[in-house]
């Protein structure tokens, strides 16, 4: 059976325009009954919907508000900031060598919610002033609560409603965290395909580690932090959805992609890794992020490590000096 999240269920946007779309209560009830989860089939159930039966959208968007307010805190508790700088810094430190070190770089945060990650950044100035900081969600009364957030924290920073991939702006670097096991089938492989036909320089995405013990620690910490049984269900679900590093490699190995994973779930301890990050790179940019990661760049390994359960390969020779060349050219080109 599959494991539906109610979030993904309640609130439903046109891909096209943006409009919200009327979701009736019952409908996603019975989704619920189907899949065989009563528990989400009675969260669902006491929901405040019209006459019609149509979910409230204020009571919705107060709902997500709170949720996601929730898992700010869960995000704080378990330094997520710091875990995404831990490789972003090099990143950018790599493409800063190809690309020049007095460019401006922008990184735009796929499904922002209250936009977390990009306030952060933001606050603490990780990055650098040279990286504008863009966060983007389907949901316009997180983007709106989001840009109130930063306004009152005086921030540097902006929120923008739509799809992330139809900015104006070039992104040199696509990020996100939470967002991968909400896609499923060929939705995940399409989802990295977008980013390598853009002029992206990279993308740097988080998600629950699948390991056996996720759904457990998944339950711990969403029954001591969130407050609204919701929260609670999702944080399960979502658990159970993560990704093997495998399927998330392979999905992501799409053409002009070099694809890695940092800290597998074979080099890592299972009782501490919550997430773990799926990297993707344009080919030249790998020897530079491989020296500014230094010694933890043996945790950074493609494809090739987890299919022939050997070393991960990396012929640092392969890459020409006209190569690189190259390759300045065109991150320069897309760093503007």
């Amino acid at each position: 059976m599959p494991h539906l999240e109610i979030s993904d269920l309640i609130t439903v946007t046109d891909p096209l325009s943006g409009a919200r779309l009327p979701v009736r209560r019952g409908d996603v009830v019975r989704r619920f009954d189907e899949a065989g989860d009563p528990r989400g089939a009675r969260i669902v159930a006491g929901l405040p919907a019209g006459p019609d039966d149509v979910l409230d959208p204020l009571a919705v968007d107060r709902l997500m508000i709170g949720v996601h307010t929730g898992l700010q805190r869960l995000s704080e508790e378990l330094r997520i900031g710091e875990r995404l700088v831990h490789v972003l810094d090099p990143l950018f430190e790599a493409i800063r060598e190809i690309a020049g070190r007095n460019g401006r770089f922008r990184l735009v945060d796929i499904g922002s919610g209250l936009g977390y990650l990009v306030r952060w950044l933001a606050s603490t100035g990780a990055l650098g002033r040279n990286v504008e900081l863009i966060g983007v969600d389907l949901d316009a009364a997180l983007v709106a609560e989001a840009d109130r957030l930063a306004r009152a924290e005086g921030l540097d920073c902006r929120f923008v409603h739509g799809n992330a991939f139809d900015l104006p702006e070039v992104a040199t670097v696509y990020v996100s965290t939470g967002v991968l096991h909400h896609f499923r089938g060929p939705a995940l492989a399409e989802f990295f395909e977008a980013q390598a036909d853009s002029q992206a320089l990279a993308f740097c995405h988080f998600d629950i580690a699948a390991t056996r013990l996720a759904p457990v620690g998944a339950w711990m910490f969403h029954r001591a932090r969130m407050r609204h049984p919701l929260g609670r269900h999702d944080g399960v679900a979502s658990a159970r959805r993560a990704h093997s590093d495998e399927t998330l490699l392979r999905a992501a190995n799409v053409p002009g992609i070099r694809p890695l994973v940092y800290e597998p779930r074979g080099l890592s301890n299972p009782f501490c890794t919550t997430l773990r990050p799926v990297l993707g790179i344009r080919p030249y940019l790998e020897d530079p992020l491989r020296q500014a990661l230094g010694r933890a760049s043996r945790r950074l390994v493609g494809v090739e490590h987890l299919t022939r359960g050997g070393a991960p390969t990396h012929d640092a020779a392969s890459w020409s000096a006209a190569g690189a060349g190259s390759a300045a050219g065109s991150a320069a080109g897309a760093a503007r």
